[in-house]
């Protein structure tokens, strides 16, 4: 992985938690498990992807 994309992974997992979080507080008498899980998925995947980049990057300054 690069390590540009590090800001890049964390921007967009920033916004992806907080249109998450605007969308079950937006519709929350109606959300199923299922969904709001769903709409976690995207900010859960950018957030890893984040750590993978940052924990790459400290491991090969350590090389």
């Amino acid at each position: 992985m690069n390590n540009k994309f590090f800001y890049a992974y964390l921007l967009g997992a920033v916004a992806a938690l907080i249109l998450a979080i605007y969308q079950l507080v937006l519709t929350s008498p109606k959300v199923s498990i299922g969904v709001g899980f769903l709409y976690l998925v995207p900010a859960i995947i950018l957030f890893y992807m984040a750590y993978k980049v940052y924990h790459e990057k400290n491991d090969s300054e350590l090389m």
